[in-house]
Order: structure tokens, then C-alpha cells, then sequence
């Protein structure tokens, strides 16, 4: 079964954006994966396609209402097994394990909210998950979507040229990905390092690793603290307790 995405957004001419060019487009267009996107306002019930309204207890800005968004997303597949998600600054940050777990699957139906947000009943009700890939706010879910389809889009099997190289990137063991090079050898008085040109393929392993390791300590010390410890050596040996010695 072809891996695919159903996109419930206000602004459905976005898409397929940048998800129709390079590896994405290509795959797209060979029927690697599919994309579907429904505009949220076909299930709007008044003359004026109203899909939002004022917030209840009184702010600024408007609310995607609850009832016009899940008739849309009932209009999908109503009985849908498919991962609901709904891109949100307050959701869940989006990884890499994340990722490739939605790249496994049948592909997800995610809602893009505009304004101040969504009804939260929408959320209850139709089990979103709410994803976010930053703090940080952007005008609505669209761009957010696209970063996610594109993640999962990069996995799949036959989208990707060589499979070792998605398994060596940032995030693929939970660490940042090592320093890249390539030609020409010296740019602007920056060298390639020696190592990487030496043909000694072990000391090149264990200098990205290194290489690796520091970048995520310094840049990420979150995701370092999340790393698994290996602990290496003989084992302890357990100490016998001597004898007391008595004066004879």
C-alpha cells in the first residue's frame, strides 16, 4: 500500500510546494507516496463558508470551530486507523524516533490550524495528537506540515538513493551528525582534515564518532543527558571480608 498524506488546511494551493521538488517530488511523482489535501471550508454549513469563530471567554483573534473541522475530518475516513495528528507550538516536539515510526505506518492525516488555534473539543474528539517542530509560532500549520511529510517522505523505501546515509545523519542515534567535507581539498586556507583523506577507514569511523559525540555535548547537552551509557571493563569483583585476627 502506497505510503500517504491527507492535509485538512484554509489554504490548500500550498501544496505540494516543496514537497514536489528533489527527492520528495520525484518519489511523488513516481507514486512512491501520495498527498491529499482537502480544503477545511467545503465543510463549512453556511452561505459564507464560515470556519472559525470569537473565542469563548472573550481575546483576540479567531478559533477554528469544532464542528466545521470534524466534519472535515470525518469526510476523510471516518472509521481511519491512520495516525490524526495537528501541528501545534504546544504539542509534543517532533524526533526523529517519531518520524520513522510515521514512515512505517499507512502515512497521516494532519490538520493545519490558522488564527489563535482550534476548538480543544475537536482535539478530544477525534483523538489528535499535536505535534510541534519548535518553539517558536508560525501563522499557521502548513510549513509545519511539510516539514514532517518531508521527514517521513525521506524514509521510505526507494526515495533515498543510499540507505546507509539516512542511517548515519543527525538524530538516527539520537546524537548530532559529524562535520561533512569535500572537494576542493583547501578552501579559502581550511584544509580537509588529513584523517578523512587517509583511506584508513577505521580511523575515519572513530573520528566522526568522536566528532559526533562533541558536537552533541556542546550544542545539545539535551539529547546527550538522553544518550544510553555503555559501560565497558571487567566487572568488579566482589571483596571478601578478611578475618579478624585474635592475639594468641
Amino acid at each position: 500500500m502506497t505510503w500517504r498524506a491527507t492535509v485538512l488546511t484554509l489554504f490548500p494551493e500550498m501544496f505540494p510546494g516543496p514537497l514536489g521538488v528533489s527527492l520528495a517530488g520525484r518519489a511523488l511523482a513516481s507514486g512512491v507516496w501520495g498527498l491529499e489535501t482537502r480544503d477545511i471550508r467545503a465543510s463549512a454549513t453556511d452561505r459564507h463558508r464560515s470556519v472559525d469563530d470569537t473565542p469563548a471567554g472573550g481575546g483576540p483573534g479567531m478559533v477554528l470551530r469544532a464542528d466545521v473541522l470534524a466534519a472535515a475530518i470525518d469526510a476523510v475516513d471516518a472509521s481511519s486507523d491512520r495516525p490524526r495528528l495537528v501541528m501545534s507550538p504546544r504539542g509534543r516536539p517532533l524526533s526523529q524516533a517519531r518520524v520513522a515510526e510515521l514512515a512505517a505506518g499507512p502515512g497521516p492525516l494532519i490538520v493545519c490550524g490558522r488564527f489563535e488555534g482550534i476548538d480543544q473539543r475537536v482535539i478530544d474528539a477525534r483523538q489528535l495528537e499535536e505535534v510541534s517542530i519548535g518553539d517558536y509560532v508560525l501563522s499557521g500549520g502548513e510549513i509545519a506540515a511539510m516539514a514532517l511529510i518531508d521527514a517521513c517522505v525521506r524514509l521510505l523505501p526507494g526515495v533515498m538513493g543510499k540507505l546507509a546515509s539516512s542511517t548515519e545523519e543527525s538524530f538516527s542515534a539520537g546524537l548530532l551528525e559529524y562535520p561533512q567535507y569535500t572537494r576542493p581539498q583547501m578552501f579559502e586556507g581550511r584544509p580537509i582534515p588529513d584523517i578523512l583523506t587517509s583511506g584508513d577507514h577505521a580511523r575515519v569511523a572513530a573520528w566522526r564518532q568522536a566528532e559526533t559525540e562533541a558536537l552533541t555535548r556542546a550544542r545539545r547537552p539535551d539529547l546527550w543527558a538522553l544518550r544510553p551509557v555503555q559501560i565497558t571493563g571487567p566487572k568488579s569483583e566482589s571483596r571478601k571480608t578478611p578475618k579478624n585476627k585474635t592475639d594468641g
